[in-house]
């Protein structure tokens, strides 16, 4: 068997000797810092109770949409794919379906953090199409089952400092407290306000969510204003449980200021399930006003994630559920939708905003431009179907020119997969140091500077950015 492509060290580098080399010397420099993850969706309970790995298909193949939705494209029905850790049988035939589509897999980002996991983590030593299925699934398993492969100790290994997770806004919390008060753990696991369903007036438990919010946090307030003062409690209460952001995941980047009757008016007909899709529209432009107005005066750091049509084929949602693979990106305007927040909060004193986009086509034309004048604004990483080696340095090259290198979140690895975090992170180095080669090669920028800038780009970005 030869050895793994993943085990190249020049890997995602610049093909040109010259740059290579200075590429290599600006990957030295950052590529033992600690992982800083501001955002992402690994359960905390996991980190907690240091709970073992499932089998390797329920770890690395059901419940990655990146992976399932690529192999049912191929025509293979999504119930045999989203099924693993039923039982030993049932999950070694899924994993033999997903070694026979592995060659789907390359020139993909998805293949590629697969194909670093299985060498840097799983140590395979091979590549997986030169394995047979049972041999790669016997070898992956016997690891699951080592002591040295329950989430704390890849905790330490990864040399991961800060783990954010995503969090209901009614959660208790007790996993990341009880994480912090644990003396033997000394990474951070930070919990994110996202409260998508209690905002999202279209979303099916919005009316039960919104009663259970009330009842819970409103200090004895009823209506619009008991809603509002709920959320801003429980903002609060992440704040003294560690959070440092709130997370929105959102149709599009709307915003509006609506006067409060308007705003009451609105709620109360989406209670008695009377709002219009137009009602529906502004009330959650209204809410993500409010959501700025919140985070100026608590702290948390705002991000927007635009730009997704979820669940868009409906057969598929109705029989196996969301985050099954066909939430489908769609062009996004940022100009005018967040005008109306940024009027009266993008120069507010420590308010930070971070706006996404599945859209690569608002980098240069609205996002960096935004974040190149107001103090507020910076720009996210990346993300989703974009946190690939060519997109990544497509955004670097989309941007850099209009807001150079201080106004970006630093990577943003947003993932479920707990192990493939240190592939993404290595990754988005190895992109950022072939950039800055490229730059120095270019005599634009010098050797020195570059050095100081990955460091920044790498560590301090999201340090600063996200008030850690």
């Amino acid at each position: 068997m030869s050895q793994s492509i993943a085990a190249n060290p020049d890997r995602l580098l610049p093909a040109d000797p010259g740059t290579r080399s200075i590429a290599r010397s600006l990957l030295e420099r950052v590529q033992d810092l600690p992982i800083i993850s501001p955002h992402g969706h690994v359960d905390a309970a996991v980190i907690e109770h240091n709970t073992p790995f499932p089998d390797p298909a329920a770890l690395l193949v059901s419940p990655d949409h990146y992976v399932t939705r690529l192999i049912h494209a191929s025509g293979v029905p999504m119930g045999k794919l989203l099924s693993g850790g039923a039982n030993p049988s049932e999950s070694r035939e899924i994993w033999r379906t997903f070694v026979q589509s592995w060659p789907l897999f390359e020139g993909t980002a998805s293949g590629y953090w697969l194909r670093t996991q299985f060498e840097s983590v799983f140590k395979l030593g091979a590549d997986l199409g030169e394995m047979s299925a049972d041999a790669s699934y016997d070898v992956i398993a016997a690891k699951l089952v080592e002591p040295d492969f329950r989430p704390r100790q890849l905790f330490k290994d990864f040399n991961i400092e800060v783990l954010a997770t995503t969090d209901d806004p009614l959660d208790s919390l007790a996993s990341h407290k009880a994480i912090a008060e644990d003396p033997s753990f000394n990474g951070r696991v930070l919990p994110t306000f996202r409260p998508d369903a209690y905002l999202n007036i279209a979303h099916p438990a919005w009316s039960a969510n919104v009663e259970r919010l009330i009842e819970t946090a409103s200090d004895g307030a009823t209506g619009y204003t008991g809603y509002i003062t709920a959320l801003e409690n429980r903002r609060r209460y992440f704040v003294d449980h560690g959070a440092v952001s709130a997370d929105h995941g959102v149709l599009t980047p709307a915003t509006l200021k609506l006067d409060r009757s308007e705003a009451e008016r609105i709620f109360e007909l989406a209670r008695a399930g009377k709002a219009t899709a137009e009602d529906r529209n502004t009330f959650e432009a209204h809410m993500m006003y409010q959501m700025a107005r919140m985070s100026v005066e608590d702290g948390l750091v705002m991000t927007i994630h635009p730009g997704s049509f979820r669940n868009h084929h409906q057969p598929t949602f109705e029989a196996y559920g969301a985050d099954t693979g066909h939430d489908i990106p769609f062009a996004t305007n940022y100009t005018e939708a967040i005008r109306p927040l940024l009027q009266d909060f993008g120069t507010a004193k420590d308010f930070h905003l971070v706006l996404f986009t599945l859209d690569e086509t608002v980098f240069s034309r609205e996002l960096a431009p935004l974040a190149g004048f107001y103090p507020s604004v910076y720009l996210g990483a990346p993300w989703w179907f974009l946190d690939a080696p060519d997109a990544i340095l497509r955004f670097r090259s989309a941007v850099t020119e209009t807001t150079g290198f201080s106004r970006s979140s630093g990577f943003i690895d947003d993932t479920r997969a707990f192990c493939s975090i240190p592939a993404r992170h290595d990754a988005s180095r190895r992109i950022e140091a072939s950039f800055l080669a490229r730059l120095v090669a270019e005599h634009r920028v010098s050797e020195d500077r570059a050095h100081e800038i990955i460091v920044d780009v790498v560590d301090s970005s999201p340090r600063r950015v996200f008030k850690l």
